[in-house]
């Protein structure tokens, strides 16, 4: 699984014109499923996300968690974290899940942030969605279940 996290003063989803999630102070989390993986993806990467240190503390360093500051959380799917753009001019998503093992895992992910905080949002999956937001920093992060884990 890919994710690109960022801090987010406040962030939102519309489809076909209609708001259907807005979050504000926190992390907005665009999600990628590849095909090789499984529900422990979803487990060690939701624990890594709701800890994650990136939000400022007293002093100004990035020692507080998006749990220690009570802030929330929108989760956004983004198959297209899987483009593979080494030939051509056109993205290949091969490595991409196809959608029903993609949406059931993206909804796995949803569940274990879900642990840590009820502060969960999310996007609607397989839609055409505007997604909105103030980036705070900026701070911008990109992880991967299969490498930095």
């Amino acid at each position: 699984m890919r994710a690109v996290i960022q801090r987010v003063l406040h962030a939102g989803v519309t489809v076909q014109g209609v708001e259907v999630s807005r979050i504000g102070k926190g992390l907005l989390v665009l999600l990628g499923v590849s095909t090789s993986d499984c529900e422990q993806d979803s487990c060690r990467l939701a624990e890594k996300t709701a800890n994650l240190r990136i939000f400022s503390d007293n002093c100004d360093k990035m020692n507080l968690s998006v749990l220690d500051i009570g802030g929330e959380i929108l989760v956004v799917s983004q198959f297209t974290l899987y483009g593979d753009c080494r030939k051509g001019r056109r993205p290949s998503y091969v490595a991409a899940a196809a959608p029903e093992p993609a949406a059931a895992l993206y909804e796995h992910f949803v569940k274990m942030l879900a642990r840590y905080t009820p502060k969960v949002s999310t996007g609607k999956f397989r839609e055409m969605m505007e997604v909105f937001l103030v980036n705070d920093g900026p701070v911008t992060l990109l992880l991967d279940s299969r490498k930095d884990f």
